[in-house]
């Protein structure tokens, strides 16, 4: 196995994801099969219970595996299916080596971080670097290790150490350490090296010697500026690479195989044997149609997390995918629901009015998930605004529950229909807690990972959309679901379960009829969507808000998608 370790310096929020993930594409395209490994040296066992404004987004996988959304980068860049243990916490590390204190498996020796916890990070990555995640048998050719955080955070100590010793276990032609730093340019116009310097000796001092740099700036390298840091920072001038400011981050893969960093890489690992030139073909093709959409598509986003906009990331990746598989740029008008709201009218008149303009001149309205009561009002109006105009609406996870409240307030005329989860006394709980769910603990107790869907019948918008699959599988992630009891009465009234899970009890799919596009899915098909390969369930929408859905089923049925 060859390791690839990508640490970051300076400041956090340089791109080490997607530096870490371009890397892993460049070297797929040579033939080779990679995997990938996120460490993320918090004290949370997993991202799940962490906020999203604090975090960003809760990445899902197969397995249930909730994680850094960096997963999310790996999956959709190398196409691969992760597990949960491929994101290695502080706290999965300690909780691992407690249990087997408490097992007496170390037979009364004293337990420290240094043997035992740096052994167990050590044997973590190697046993998860050899199971397989692109669907063949047998390990990857190389495992793309990510260290979150920056060099010289206490939090990743044991973890710097623990990747010391693996670099000189498994020998310097199966190690490679790329750091990816920030060049800042001041007042004066110069390009700074000092910043980068000394992250490299802080690096150094603690045992690892960086072996690439990869210098993140606004602006293309100087040549002297490379020399400077070759000379400072002892790393050859081949094995500097810039990866500065592009278009879109689909262009990162194409700056790397342009500066040759596969061939330094190979050259390092001993891989220029079985690796082959990088046929980048697709890739190149993708990013430069990125580049020259100009019709744009205006998409009402109607969340509670509006104002980190990385909550919501696979969402908006899912829609740029569909997008540019239908050939329009995402315009997306990201609107706080509690905007929406009444009391936002009262309080503040101007940005009431600016949401409601920006709802009213968007071409589809999609509600993402969420949990709490927090701007669920603004929700259900957006949902009945979507409803009563026919306007396209795709909601996702609460966006499927808050189109049931609405639809059972002003269609079926239950004024106090709500969730539970919003009020446990509601006299008319549409939305309930699943039976299963733990009201004690928090993390990981949700209906978590891939879950079968089975179509009630092929006759619907979705299952045309997959394809007339009799059944799919998506990824979940709730502890709350339709009320199974009052099914019968939303579909006397139009709201059809088109999807269940395989008990038949619980919803995963409704479609209202008599209108062009309103779908709700208690999944979560973003975690799926993949470049070249957009969510079914997205790609309907987009279309539908161009109004180019029907065409899109002709052209199927005849054979020409």
């Amino acid at each position: 196995m060859k390791y690839v370790l990508v640490t970051g310096g300076v400041v956090s929020g340089l791109g080490k994801g997607v530096t870490a993930s371009s890397i892993g594409v460049v070297l797929k395209a040579c033939g080779l099969r990679v995997t990938s490994i996120k460490i993320d040296p918090y004290l949370n066992t997993d991202a799940g219970t962490m906020s999203p404004f604090e975090h960003g987004e809760v990445f899902v996988l197969d397995d249930g595996g909730e994680v850094d959304l960096d997963l999310g980068n790996y999956e959709r860049f190398l196409d691969v299916r992760l597990t949960r243990d491929n994101n290695i916490t502080t706290g999965k590390i300690y909780q691992s080596v407690i249990e087997k204190e408490r097992r007496g498996d170390y037979l009364g020796r004293t337990v420290q971080v240094i043997p035992h916890i740096t052994d167990a990070i050590k044997n973590w990555i190697e046993s998860v670097a050899v199971i397989p995640v692109d669907g063949k048998e047998g390990a990857a050719d190389v495992c793309v290790i990510e260290l979150g955080g920056t060099v010289g955070d206490i939090e990743s100590m044991p973890f710097i150490e623990a990747l010391r010793q693996l670099s000189f276990t498994v020998g310097e032609d199966n190690f490679c350490l790329i750091h990816v730093s920030l060049i800042p340019v001041l007042g004066d116009g110069e390009q700074k090296t000092k910043p980068t310097q000394h992250s490299v000796r802080e690096l150094r001092a603690l045992g690892l010697t960086p072996h690439f740099l990869a210098c993140r700036s606004e602006q293309p390298l100087l040549e002297s500026t490379k020399q400077k840091l070759s000379q400072f920072c002892h790393v050859p001038i081949a094995n500097i690479l810039n990866v500065y400011n592009v278009p879109n981050i689909w262009h990162v893969p194409l700056l790397l195989q342009n500066q040759r960093a596969h061939d330094a890489i190979f050259e390092h690992l001993d891989l220029k044997r079985v690796a082959n030139p990088p046929d980048l073909r697709e890739w190149t093709k993708r990013a430069e149609i990125f580049d020259n959409l100009t019709e744009p598509v205006r998409i009402a986003m109607v969340g509670k997390y509006v104002g980190m906009k990385d909550s919501y990331l696979s969402v908006v990746k899912a829609l740029l995918h569909a997008c540019i598989a239908c050939s329009v740029m995402p315009n997306i008008d990201w609107i706080a629901a509690s905007d929406l709201e009444d009391d936002t009218a009262v309080s503040a008149p101007e940005t009431y009015a600016a949401a409601w303009e920006s709802l009213r001149s968007a071409a589809c309205v999609l509600v993402p998930g969420g949990f709490g009561d927090r701007g669920i009002k603004g929700m259900i109006l957006a949902a009945n605004y979507a409803r009563k105009n026919k306007v396209p609406y795709l909601g996702i996870c609460l966006g499927m529950q808050i189109s049931v409240i609405e639809f059972s307030r002003n269609v079926l005329g239950w004024e106090e229909a709500n969730s539970t989860e919003f009020d446990d006394q509601t006299p008319k709980p549409v939305v309930i807690f699943m039976p299963e769910g733990s009201v004690a603990y928090k993390g990981g107790t949700m209906r978590l990972g891939s879950r079968r869907t089975l179509f009630a019948t092929s006759n619907c918008l979705t299952a045309k959309l997959y394809h007339n699959s009799h059944h799919i599988d998506e990824r979940h992630r709730h502890r709350y679901e339709v009320n199974p009891e009052i099914v019968e009465d939303l579909e006397r009234s139009g709201l059809n379960f088109v999807g269940k899970d395989e008990s038949g009890d619980r919803m995963e799919i409704l479609e209202l009829i008599d209108h062009p596009f309103y779908v709700g899915v208690q999944f979560h098909p973003e975690f799926k969507s993949r470049p070249g390969k957009p969510s079914p369930v997205f790609l309907g929408f987009i279309l539908a808000a161009l109004g180019r859905l029907d065409q899109y089923f002709h052209n199927y049925h005849n054979g020409n998608v």
